[in-house]
């Protein structure tokens, strides 16, 4: 018997991205999905899995159908609903060909509650502006797709149950609230039930655990309203909602594929296949849109597109038919407005100017600005401390007065470079027991790191910045006796800066740690990074362009008695060189944090998007929910230990390199 194809929420959201993923979706075995896990691994991390199942608790008594035969499920849900009161988790509802499930469905008599459940955050900050909406009253791109999720549950709903009353609302955490009792975040547990994963109590929740409710429920009857209102816009034809959904039912349906429309969102398309998965009989949904729109041959997928340029105005580039690196003149790169950057070297617009004329050229050499670099080092006092941070913020808080995602710090590691050329692996911090708040531990133990020496601190990005303004706000706030506080308060103050509300930098530390990224955007570049400027792009650049470097570390002096002193490397060779005569990029050598995926696909993953300047890390903060959340051994607890450990401390060697490769350019 053939399964019925249903339109079901998920693909209905796939839809309104793109029609076109609608065709891809439903052929799993045919065209590679890179998303197809990243589900679990969002919500491993971010806590979805525990926001679900505390969820149940302010539904209580309700009946969970796990099975995951649709007729099943629809027969077990219809027969509840005869019921004058009835609470479903997972319920199921059909309309013609649409087809949904239900996180928790509350009935009461005529009315039913149609309650999505999600571990985003929801706090109102000004009363007088709706987080739903933007100032000019349109739905919030940040909340879109949580919206029209629940639209077209409540769209489903409205047409299966016409004679009932259907209330949408997200059911969603509640930054403002605190919790009142130790350990609530490690009453959920996640195992593996017959090849699912699942949140599981573990133990019991007590009276005092729910009082302070963390979830907070949301009406969005008048979101979905506007929503139905709006025309959705593809391939320059308006339709309704309802209309919407009709034509990607139509399309699944009937399996045919909308008329492809290229625009800047196809730069995230999760349709795309590698060389492996390619050579393993997988399609790339990708390539087929394009090669189709744009007639491209593979020689254009392996250039440079307007994809790869930094920092660029995509969709504008895209509108005038600026797409191939070759199509690109100075011209489109003229700024609207001028630069903030006040800094010397190269601006935004010179730099992407530079990035397309070298595309353009063949040039694969570096650009350095030797000038700036000379500048910027002889203001350094040594020694040089580089260190990197790794993080993690979850939805159900550890400890009494806690809030929903606070910033958690559970490691950093810290190299040294001193001015006669030695280099050091000087200390390194890592808390991985279950249920413990590391932070105050964490800062005591930095504080003691980076004050043994004085001389010149650096990061990478704003992400230490940020954590240690979030640290340094929960030790003021706290209500532990923290050894000293005034001190550490100090310590964070002198080595951070702040910014107010709107921006505007209201404090900087008489050792305010220097960002290597600016150094990075300002006086650096080199075609193997393309349009990224992440560490991870450009340590192999600076590898390839740095013979200082190649010769240094293409012998094993990591981690030797007599080399440079490691906590977790033994006569390592960093500068190992491919077939191709490149050298092999060293973040591809450490050992995999979460099976299956390398640390390059986790780090992609767009984890913890309720906060914006957590890019990446979501290797680390995957591993360390691992550890938090999931069934795990002792033994595998050590060895995810000591791979973390080995993958942090490549991140501030990584800085290291590329201060002695910048250092050596200069003193060419």
């Amino acid at each position: 018997m053939t399964k019925p194809r249903y339109l079901t929420k998920s693909r209905f959201k796939l839809g309104v991205e793109c029609p076109v993923k609608v065709f891809y979706t439903a052929k799993p075995k045919e065209y590679k999905d890179q998303k197809i896990e990243d589900a679990f691994l969002e919500a491993l991390a971010e806590g979805g899995f525990q926001v679900g199942e505390l969820a149940k608790y302010k539904y209580p008594n309700g009946i969970d159908i796990e099975t995951l035969d649709y007729d099943e499920a629809l027969a077990t849900t219809n027969k509840e609903l005869e019921k004058d009161k009835a609470t479903i988790y997972e319920a199921a509802i059909k309309y013609q060909d649409l087809f949904i499930k239900v996180d928790i469905l509350s009935k009461s008599n005529r009315h039913i509650d149609l309650i999505e459940v999600k571990a985003k955050s929801y706090a109102i900050k000004d009363l007088s502006k709706d987080p739903f909406l933007t100032a000019k009253g349109l739905i919030n791109t940040s909340w879109a797709p949580y919206l029209y999720d629940i639209a077209f549950q409540y769209y489903v709903a409205s047409k299966a149950f016409p004679d009932k009353v259907i209330i949408p609302k997200l059911l969603l955490v509640d930054k403002t609230k605190h919790a009142i009792t130790d350990g609530l975040n490690q009453k959920f547990k996640i195992i593996n039930n017959n090849g699912r994963k699942q949140a599981v109590l573990n133990g019991e929740l007590t009276a005092d655990d729910l009082r302070n409710e963390l979830l907070i429920e949301i009406n969005v009857q008048q979101y979905i309203d506007q929503i139905y209102q709006t025309p959705i816009t593809y391939a320059n034809v308006d339709r309704t909602f309802e209309e919407h959904i009709q034509f990607l039912s139509d399309l699944y349906k009937k399996d045919q594929r909308a008329d492809i429309c290229i625009s800047k969102a196809c730069k995230s398309c999760e349709f795309r296949a590698d060389t492996e998965d390619e050579k393993a009989g997988l399609k790339s949904g990708f390539k087929e849109c394009w090669s189709i729109n744009q007639s491209w041959t593979e020689e254009d997928f392996q250039s440079q597109s307007v994809f790869d340029i930094w920092n660029a105005r995509t969709q504008d580039l895209i509108n005038a038919g600026k797409i191939k690196i070759h199509d690109f003149t100075q011209a489109d790169f003229i700024p609207k407005s001028p630069s903030k950057n006040t800094k010397c070297g190269l601006q935004r617009s010179d730099r992407q100017w530079l990035q397309v004329q070298k595309a353009q050229d063949k040039d694969n050499t570096a650009y350095i600005d030797r000038d700036g670099l000379r500048r910027e080092i002889n203001s350094w006092k040594y020694p040089l401390h580089f260190i990197d941070f790794e993080t993690a913020m979850v939805a159900i808080p550890f400890n009494k007065g806690m809030r929903p995602y606070e910033q958690i710090a559970f490691q950093f590691s810290h190299h040294i470079a001193h001015k006669d050329g030695t280099i050091e692996h000087a200390n390194q911090f890592i808390y991985n027991e279950p249920g413990k708040f590391p932070n105050f531990k964490f800062i005591q133990a930095l504080k003691q790191a980076l004050t043994i020496h004085e001389g010149t601190i650096f990061r990478y990005a704003t992400h230490e910045n940020t954590v240690l303004n979030k640290v340094l706000e929960q030790v003021r706030n706290s209500q532990e006796d923290i050894l000293n506080k005034q001190e550490i308060t100090n310590f964070i103050l002198s080595i951070t800066q702040q910014k107010d509300d709107r921006g505007k930098l209201v404090h900087v530390g008489e050792r305010n740690m220097i960002d290597m990224l600016e150094l990075v955007e300002n006086y650096y570049y080199h075609p193997y990074m393309k349009g990224s400027n992440s560490i991870k792009q450009v340590l192999p650049a600076v590898l390839n362009s740095s013979e200082f470097l190649k010769n240094k570390y293409s012998k094993p002096i990591y981690g030797s008695n007599s080399g440079i002193k490691s906590l977790n490397f033994t006569d390592h060779v960093w500068v190992e060189f491919e077939a191709n005569g490149l050298v092999q990029d060293p973040y591809k050598k450490l050992p995999d944090l979460y099976q299956g995926y390398s640390n390059e696909e986790l780090d992609e993953l767009k984890l913890f998007s309720d906060e914006t300047s957590l890019a990446n890390g979501g290797a680390a903060m995957t591993a360390y929910a691992r550890m938090q959340f999931a069934e795990m051994s002792e033994l595998e607890r050590q060895e995810l230990t000591k791979a973390l450990l080995k993958y942090c401390e490549l991140d501030t060697f990584a800085m290291v390199m590329i201060y002695e490769a910048f250092a050596n350019f200069v003193a060419k």
